[in-house]
């Protein structure tokens, strides 16, 4: 029960690394409040709240810490998950895709970590969601890549920031995960990926969520600003 009593939010809570972080906290023995555009259907409905929220909308999510506030009165972990990714190589990337994935993966992740401040406690975890795609450069992935690379450089200053306030910022950052956004890729960047990792498989979304656990717990309670990658020894050797 290493979360035991702690109140989660966990923005982009509905499906795949984010629904198995929302189990594994529960099970811990956290209130979760998990937010997803489509109902959630909870493994542990005694723990977890389903929130229908739009992660890249400000006011909705202002809205899921409104209730937070008035049922629970704090945050004592909060992570950050919702994301999107695109293929489209750099003849190809037009205005659109740039937009839609900054807009969610970049300034939705910015200004949630911001709305969220005033309920954070001294003590508490903010937990982003990253990917090695920022280190990796996989073809026609930039744009994504690239707002990979903005979810890293956060957490660095944050962690400068917030350290007087008690709160720590980390990173996970999952290698391929056999996920429904990898299962959209296309057969030769699936192919490609997986050939990279020294375990020689996809990494699994509860694995994923076993290194969040740890960041967000009091385990980690002297690890801030870093980044912890889940990736099957893809860029460690």
């Amino acid at each position: 029960m290493k979360l035991e009593d702690k109140i989660s939010v966990v923005i982009g809570g509905g499906s795949g690394i984010g629904a198995a972080i929302v189990s594994r906290f529960a099970a811990e023995g956290s209130t979760v409040y998990a937010t997803s555009r489509k109902a959630i259907e909870a493994a542990h409905p005694e723990r977890v709240v389903p929130i229908v929220a739009d992660a890249g909308q400000a006011s909705s999510v202002r809205d899921v810490y409104e209730r937070v506030r008035k049922e629970s009165g704090r945050i004592d972990v909060l992570v950050l998950n919702a994301g999107i990714s695109e293929y489209a190589e750099l003849g190809d990337i037009s205005e659109d895709i740039y937009d839609r994935i900054f807009g969610l993966n970049v300034r939705s992740l910015l200004f949630a970590a911001q709305d969220a401040l005033n309920l954070m406690q001294e003590g508490g975890s903010i937990v982003l969601v990253g990917s090695i795609a920022d280190a990796i450069g996989p073809k026609g992935y930039g744009v994504y890549s690239a707002s990979k690379s903005a979810v890293r450089s956060f957490a660095r200053t944050w962690a400068n920031e917030l350290a007087p306030k008690g709160i720590r910022v980390n990173v996970v950052s999952p290698g391929p995960t056999d996920t429904a956004m990898m299962a959209a890729t296309t057969d030769e960047v699936r192919a490609a990926l997986t050939a990279m990792i020294p375990l020689g498989r996809l990494g699994r979304p509860e694995e994923v969520a076993s290194a969040a656990l740890f960041l967000a717990s009091s385990e980690s309670s002297f690890t801030t600003g870093t980044e912890l990658c889940v990736d099957g020894g893809a860029t460690q050797v």
